[in-house]
């Protein structure tokens, strides 16, 4: 990409569009002058036209001369496009496990439309679908789109109202706005209050974040309408102090029990409220990503309370799709010269370099065959703790007693036992 800046900073330096633009417009002057001095008086036409040739000529003649600098830098900068970005055919959808499931691509596209607060958009897109709904035929290897929610298959079946999650989604965006912009907990502590038990059940810190935040945030004078105030407390008015153990004995009680750990640390930190910046509770108080880590995480109970993820799944397989595909045309190539081909349908034939964020689950590489193991070719795990695809365990025991590749113990197949990952 360094090429690509160069050849825009030599394009921006040499290429100055404000001089042809003024030959142009006198040039433009002089025609309209002239055509209102004939206009005024005929008979001077043929001595106007002469007088205007010679510099209207110059003037186009310059123009020109100061657009040639223009037209080379744009020509360099087209040939270090094309050599950056050079023109190669995608792949053939010959393994295009979704062309006959278009209900799964409406509902990402409706899904992340909605996520992106492009509630017009979502509505109008949901609306044409409706007029026009698909029918998914099944393919193999692909999921099912009836399996989970019913607003799946509603938008599947054409009959999907988006309403119901847009409100949803809406609410989010105002309580991320809130926490972001106007650095005020309320919203997200009430929405989170209301839904304590399912969080609760979900393992879910994000209440008592919250109000960890807001307990900071009274202890600093950080409140809506002090934002910018730095953290800092007056050594001489306690008064934030003083709110912040109030705060603390209203609100902690719920979380005594699974919390007493941080609330004892939040409670001795008022002991040293006249130099918190030096005491050993400062990295309490000074955590300049604690808004944004709150935020990101309310996002993402909030998604996954609605059964979703936390981040748009249109979003992910574009990424993950732009990141594969130079793997995926190389791939193509050499398959294209040895003359093979892609004969399965439900993994890569080639390892592709994801960011961690996009490890969604453990996979298991089978130790004897190097394969990756499919729902069809599940990990089995024999007595003695050692694991292998089911099919290399069936190749090796032959439905009989044998001995485990990796230790010394024997066993018979059906006592291993198929592993989830």
């Amino acid at each position: 990409m360094d090429d690509l800046l160069a050849q825009i900073e030599l394009l921006e330096s040499s290429a100055n569009l404000s001089t042809s633009i003024s030959d142009v417009q006198q040039a433009i002057d002089m025609l309209t002058a002239a055509r209102a001095k004939v206009a005024a008086d005929g008979s001077t036409a043929p001595l106007t036209l002469a007088k205007l040739q010679d510099p209207f000529k110059k003037t186009l003649e310059a123009a020109q001369k100061d657009l040639k600098p223009i037209y080379a830098g744009l020509n360099k900068y087209g040939k270090a496009l094309d050599k950056k970005f050079k023109d190669k055919p995608l792949p053939s959808a010959e393994n295009d496990a979704l062309s006959s499931h278009p209900s799964l691509i409406n509902r990402a596209i409706a899904m992340h439309l909605l996520r992106e607060g492009q509630f017009g958009v979502a509505s109008t897109f949901v609306d044409e679908a409706n007029r026009h709904p698909p029918h998914p035929e099944p393919t193999l290897n692909t999921p099912n789109p009836y399996l989970t929610e019913s607003w799946e298959k509603d938008l599947a079946e054409g009959t999907f109202n988006s309403e119901k999650l847009q409100q949803q989604f809406a609410d989010m965006y105002h309580i991320l706005h809130e926490l972001r912009h106007q650095r005020n907990l309320k919203p997200a502590i009430q929405w989170a209050r209301e839904r304590s038990e399912a969080l609760e059940a979900r393992g879910s810190n994000l209440e008592f974040e919250l109000c960890r935040l807001q307990f900071i945030c009274l202890y600093t004078g950080a409140t809506p309408d002090t934002q910018d105030t730095a953290m800092d407390t007056d050594d001489e008015n306690p008064a934030g102090t003083l709110s912040a153990w109030a705060y603390a004995q209203q609100e902690f009680r719920p979380f005594q029990k699974r919390y007493a750990r941080e609330i004892h640390q939040l409670m001795g930190s008022l002991a040293f409220w006249q130099n918190v910046q030096d005491s050993p509770y400062a990295r309490l108080f000074y955590n300049e990503s604690a808004w944004e880590e709150v935020a990101h995480a309310f996002n993402r109970e909030f998604c996954s309370l609605l059964g979703l993820s936390a981040d748009s799944p249109l979003f992910i397989a574009a990424t993950a799709g732009a990141i594969a595909l130079p793997y995926l045309l190389k791939m193509q190539s050499i398959m294209k010269e040895k003359r093979t081909e892609w004969t399965t349908q439900d993994e890569l034939p080639v390892e592709i370099p994801l960011p961690s964020q996009y490890h969604f689950h453990s996979i298991f590489v089978c130790p004897v065959s190097k394969e990756q193991s499919t729902d069809t070719n599940p990990p089995m795990m024999m007595p003695c703790g050692h694991v292998i695809a089911h099919e290399s365990l069936e190749k090796l025991s032959k439905n009989i007693k044998f001995k485990c590749p990796y230790c010394p113990n024997e066993s018979h197949p059906r006592d291993a036992v198929k592993v989830v990952l």
